[in-house]
């Protein structure tokens, strides 16, 4: 989780000292062990390491090749060995990553992309053809911003450096804003929230030149022609072991004790069963594996299975050790005596917040535990289960997608006779299982919106309708012809995990650490990606494979978990009502919306639901959280110079609380007749 900045002035001049200070300031809580400069021929580029193995210690980055390209990576490169087998033993095999990754791109050039496996973000200045290639990896865990100006180009792996030391206002990119309303749809990962600042698309290059002939363009993706095909299960299984063994591996490398979040399910007990039986092995580059749970025990009495304190015991019981346990019912009592903060003193003006996440709110008690733990036992490695649910069958069983697999390939008599065992399992007749799965080939599903966007009546009709494809969920239609549709399935769901990536930052200064997915191992979803369908999901078998494969080394408890849809009894999620206090007062509020300015938001229903939330009337409550907090990261950023601020309505009888508290920070005022600008007609597919 280091982090790297660079800028390249095209009329070679070096960038003034205060402002690479400034940089190096915003870069250096985020990097804590070193730092390193890069500055030639108007080029600056900036390092600061965050360790997390005994190889990175070692490493001094920017990182000049023979050739006289300068390097920058963060990340950690998995198969390293198999690199240097490669590079005909011209390193050795304690080689650091970046010598290793520099050393491929001397022989392969940008070629050399395609055979870096792991979690990284890099960046090359060539000054032979003076250019800039930025490039991540294939799921985009990692982030690496750019932004090309008239008279210089700037990328950072933090969105801060770009936004805050600008120079300028931005626009904000609307369609990104539509993408953070639906939480399970998420914006395209290529996108930020300001218009002219990108992301470098997962699995792609960009490279930048002063003639603005810009390149963004795939390296590598997944091939739909591979396939892998056993005769029997039992060498499915062990190939699935294989690889999650070798994901699980990867991921454990680090010279310090490695946290594992054990929640109980099965993708989180799969992993730390798998480090136990590698380190048991000796085959895990680590110390040791501790775990962090939490769990909630509230409704004991009402269903003991929504406790996942009970699973999570299993999986500690087998491993022999107990780790750190946080109890939300505890937590949200402590929660509950602490007052609440306001909406409008939710991002604080000394520091940007470049994305809607506040950043002036006390820790929450969870936070202040899982920190204590990863504090106390000096955790720089935290592994994750994220990524499981995708590519190991998870969810309802449900043929439909093993049945277009038989229909695309015309395999009539397998269909017919998988078709027979699903609907005698499932008790259902025949044609209408056959009916859910072609129907898909013929169009898109109807859905005209998300739920959130139904929750959310005060957006604009004009801002729905512009960005309806990211409120229907960036909808695909299953082709017929071409890759199989399980394929396709898988990369719709790929595209999920890089939305998903695209909006999940790492921790911050506040919580130091890298989190590793080892799910989204890329050997491991290459072999997902290629065995048949019906390996992955059996005849009314969820995580078919998984469970056969593991049995052994997850506990059987866990393994044969039932999952038993529990609501905790509470008032519908549309109608929820709160205390009146919980809700800003008009004064609070004040004359102008920016999020209205913005055309986002139509202002008349957003105060009438607003104060209808005063006066203890139902509510989509969650929803309503949602826009105030987009209003009042607008008005920080106004605050703070980094969009423009709208002119003051005049004759309201009074100003804002925020407006009267902004008056001593610097906003560019507004030429007469200008126009505010916060609207950005930027549309760009998903990828």
């Amino acid at each position: 989780m280091s982090v790297q900045f660079g800028r390249w002035n095209f009329d070679g001049q070096s960038s003034e000292p205060e402002y690479v200070e400034k940089v190096s300031a915003i870069l250096a809580p985020y990097g804590p062990d070193g730092n390193g400069k890069y500055s030639k021929a108007g080029v600056t580029i900036l390092y600061h390491a965050f360790h997390t193995t005994k190889e990175s210690r070692r490493e001094v980055q920017p990182h000049v090749v023979p050739s006289g390209a300068a390097l920058t990576w963060d990340g950690v490169l998995d198969n390293r060995k198999e690199l240097i087998g490669e590079l005909s033993g011209s390193l050795p095999a304690d080689s650091t990553d970046v010598a290793i990754v520099a050393a491929a791109y001397e022989k392969w050039g940008g070629k050399c992309l395609t055979k870096l496996i792991g979690d990284w973000a890099l960046s090359i200045w060539n000054p032979a053809d003076r250019s800039v290639l930025l490039a991540r990896d294939p799921i985009g865990t990692r982030h690496l911003y750019y932004t090309f100006e008239n008279d210089y180009v700037a990328w950072c792996t933090i969105l801060d450096p770009l936004v805050q030391l600008a120079g300028k206002t931005f626009e904000i990119c609307r369609e990104y804003i539509a993408g953070w309303f639906v939480p399970p749809v998420f914006p395209a990962p290529h996108l930020t929230p300001y218009v002219g600042v990108h992301d470098v698309p997962p699995s792609s290059f960009v490279q930048l030149r002063q003639s603005k002939r810009n390149t963004v363009a795939k390296y590598w993706d997944f091939d739909p022609g591979k396939k892998i095909r056993y005769r029997t299960d039992t060498e499915y299984e062990e190939h699935f072991r294989a690889v999650f063994a070798q994901a699980v591996q990867r991921k454990l490398r680090s010279d310090r004790p490695v946290l594992a979040e054990l929640s109980g399910g099965m993708d989180s007990s799969a992993i730390v069963s798998m480090a136990d039986a590698l380190l048991a092995a000796g085959r895990g580059d680590c110390p040791r594996v501790d775990t962090i749970s939490w769990y909630n025990d509230t409704y004991d009495h009402i269903e003991p299975d929504s406790n996942d304190l009970h699973w999570i015991s299993k999986v500690e019981e087998k491993r022999g050790r107990v780790g750190c346990h946080i109890n939300f019912r505890e937590l949200k009592a402590k929660e509950g005596e602490r007052p609440r903060v306001p909406f409008s003193s939710l991002f604080g003006n000394d520091r940007l917040a470049p994305t809607p996440m506040p950043n002036n709110v006390p820790p929450i008690e969870f936070f202040k535990q899982y920190k204590a733990s990863v504090d106390l036992q000096g955790h720089r490695i935290i592994l994750s289960g994220i990524g499981g649910d995708e590519t190991t069958g998870a969810g309802l069983p449900t043929p439909t997608i093993e049945i277009q697999d038989h229909l695309a390939r015309a395999r009539f008599l397998t269909l017919i006779r998988r078709l027979n065992a699903w609907a005698s399992r499932m008790k259902s007749p025949r044609l209408p299982l056959l009916w859910e799965a072609m129907r898909e080939f013929l169009y898109v599903p109807l859905v005209d919106v998300c739920e959130a966007a139904l929750k959310t009546p005060w957006l604009s009709p004009a801002f729905v309708r512009q960005y309806r494809s990211v409120f229907r969920g960036y909808p695909s239609r299953i082709k017929l012809f071409g890759p199989l549709p399980s394929f396709q399935e898988h990369m719709d769901r790929l595209r999920h995990n890089r939305r998903f990536f695209g909006v999940r930052s790492s921790p911050g200064p506040e919580l130091l650490a890298a989190v590793r997915y080892p799910f989204t191992d890329r050997d491991f979803r290459e072999f997902a990606y290629a065995i048949p369908r019906e390996q992955v999901v059996g005849v009314g078998k969820r995580r078919y494979l998984l469970k056969r494969a593991l049995a052994g080394i997850v506990p059987d408890e866990v393994l044969n978990r039932r999952r038993k849809a529990f609501v905790p009894p509470q008032a519908p999620s549309g109608s929820i009502t709160k205390n009146s206090n919980t809700w800003p007062s008009p004064e609070e509020i004040g004359t102008i919306l920016l999020a209205s300015s913005a055309g986002i938001v139509d202002r008349d229903r957003f105060l009438e639901a607003l104060e209808n939330a005063r006066r203890n009337a139902p509510i989509p409550a969650q929803e309503l959280e949602h826009t105030l907090t987009l209003e009042f990261w607008l008005r920080h950023l106004a605050a703070l110079g980094v969009l423009n601020r709208p002119a003051q309505s005049r004759g309201s009888g009074y100003s804002s609380a925020f407006e009267r508290r902004q008056n001593s920070f610097p906003v560019p005022p507004l030429a007469a007749g200008e126009r505010p600008k916060l609207v950005a007609n930027q549309r760009v597919s998903a990828s």
